[in-house]
């Protein structure tokens, strides 16, 4: 086992500053138990003294045209990528390679995932202008730097909704840090508590942006518990939070707050495109499985009106046999899990649900072996497709983090009246009439007409929330002077 006080200490980011405190936390190896890191945690009474102080963040912000912090951002994107950044407190660093390997030693993701959330961070971060093109609309954007100005023909004003933005992140998905990004350019400070198994990423983020010449005093980074958790959400003025009903619920009607918890994203068949089921399979058993099936945007459900069976088999075939395999295999399909109860806990779901007549899984025939499996140490859920007779059934409409989905049988005239809310819904028909009514149901964030993957995002369309109208907010003006 390493010894605590050589392996890397982050510290809290109090404003930019380091903070050493008396009560750390471990980050081990998922598989090995061996200590990667100690951070530091914080009570909620530090972050609101600290919060207390934000102005100073957001005047050092303000210093800065939305332009220059778009340039930097992109700097910034190129040093998340391929610098060698400091790593806490202790004269660490930590090069691509080690953040790569450090993030699947404790998240369970395979380093090829790592390598794609990446990469996905750094084009976020490299195209920012267009990102904040299309969230604002063509806004001239200096119109921020001056606080008021005319586009369109138009007298326009804004003003900031938030002294910070606040973020509770989760420890699935290197990628959702992406939503943050804007905040920057944006001139909004960003108070970051960390998901316990990944608090490498919004660290290394945060060292990006600092050594690109963004103010260290714009960035928080507090690992902290349920009250110092609940202060950043209720203190900064606008914020997020991820995780799954039950943590997110009672965030639910403050507008202030925006929930990232399940998607219940879903590929939706029409009765013109049915027949035709096999060309669809590949798109949307990536859907699935991509990511490890870690994503609130993977697909999973299959809506369809008949053939319900036959595609789910389909489905199974290509996916039931998959293994874990070494971490650093570039072929790897599965994440393993940091904390092996979760793996227990979907597959008692899992089962538990299956004692209920009217669902079949179909990947047990294909598996060849259990749904959850050990390697090397690491604990791992294959994938599960199983079929439902309607969306009645307990299984019918559930998301797990591990490639999961219910094929359903529904009639085309009932599909809108059961699917519920759906962040990313893919709509496979030509139907003029039914894809009218699609683009007229308000519960879909994002949605894609034809075989176009639930995981595929156009960074300039939000599909979970606008972070600029998130953060400004348009005021009449009238100037006399």
């Amino acid at each position: 086992m390493s010894d605590p006080t050589t392996v890397p200490h982050l510290p809290a980011l109090r404003m930019g500053r380091s903070y050493e405190s008396l009560e750390k936390i471990e980050v081990r190896d998922h598989r090995t138990g061996e200590l990667k890191a100690v951070v530091s945690t914080v009570n909620g009474g530090i972050v609101k003294r600290d919060l207390a102080k934000i102005g100073a963040a957001r005047a050092a912000l303000k210093r800065f045209t939305v332009a220059e912090l778009i340039a930097l951002s992109a700097k910034a994107g190129d040093l998340f990528l391929n610098g060698t950044l400091p790593l806490g407190d202790r004269g660490h660093t930590q090069s691509p390679e080690d953040y790569v390997a450090t993030l699947s030693r404790t998240s369970g993701l395979p380093h090829v995932m790592v390598r794609r959330n990446m990469a996905k961070l750094h084009y976020a971060m490299t195209h920012l202008g267009e990102v904040l093109n299309g969230l604002s609309r063509g806004l001239d954007l200096s119109i921020l730097d001056r606080g008021f100005g005319e586009q369109f023909g138009t007298k326009l004003s804004f003003y900031p909704t938030a002294s910070a933005l606040g973020l509770v992140m989760p420890s699935n998905s290197p990628a959702v840090n992406s939503l943050w990004i804007p905040a920057i350019a944006l001139k909004t400070p960003v108070v970051i508590k960390p998901g316990k198994e990944e608090p490498w990423t919004p660290y290394r983020l945060i060292q990006a942006f600092i050594t690109a010449g963004v103010p260290a005093e714009a960035f928080g980074f507090y690992a902290t518990d349920h009250d110092g958790a609940a202060t950043i959400l209720n203190s900064c003025g606008r914020a997020l939070i991820f995780g799954d009903k039950s943590t997110t619920q009672q965030y639910a009607h403050n507008p202030a707050i925006q929930i990232h918890g399940p998607g219940w994203s879903k590929f939706v068949l029409g009765e013109d495109c049915v027949d035709q089921w096999r060309d669809y399979i590949d798109v949307m058993a990536g859907a699935i499985s991509d990511n490890g099936g870690r994503s609130c945007i993977n697909a999973s459900a299959i809506v369809v009106p008949r053939h319900g069976a036959e595609i789910a088999d389909a489905l199974a075939q290509k996916l039931g046999p998959i293994l874990p395999t070494p971490p650093e295999d570039d072929n790897a399909r599965l994440s393993g899990f940091a904390n092996p109860k979760m793996a227990d806990f979907i597959e008692g779901q899992i089962e538990e649900g299956l004692k209920t007549p009217g669902a079949t899984d179909v990947t047990a025939k294909y598996r060849n072996g259990s749904r959850k499996a050990v390697l090397d140490g690491g604990t791992y859920m294959r994938p599960t497709i199983v079929q439902c007779d309607s969306f009645a059934h307990p299984l019918a409409n559930r998301e797990f983090l591990c490639p999961y989905a219910s094929v359903v049988t529904c009639p085309q005239s009932e599909v809108l009246k059961q699917i519920g809310y759906t962040l990313a819904c893919t709509a496979i028909t030509r139907d003029p009439a039914f894809i009218e009514q699609i683009e007229a149901y308000p519960h879909i964030e994002r949605l894609n007409i034809g075989p176009v993957s639930t995981m595929k995002i156009s960074w300039d369309q939000p599909h979970e929330g606008n972070m600029f109208e998130f953060l400004w907010q348009r005021r009449s003006i009238e100037r006399a002077w």
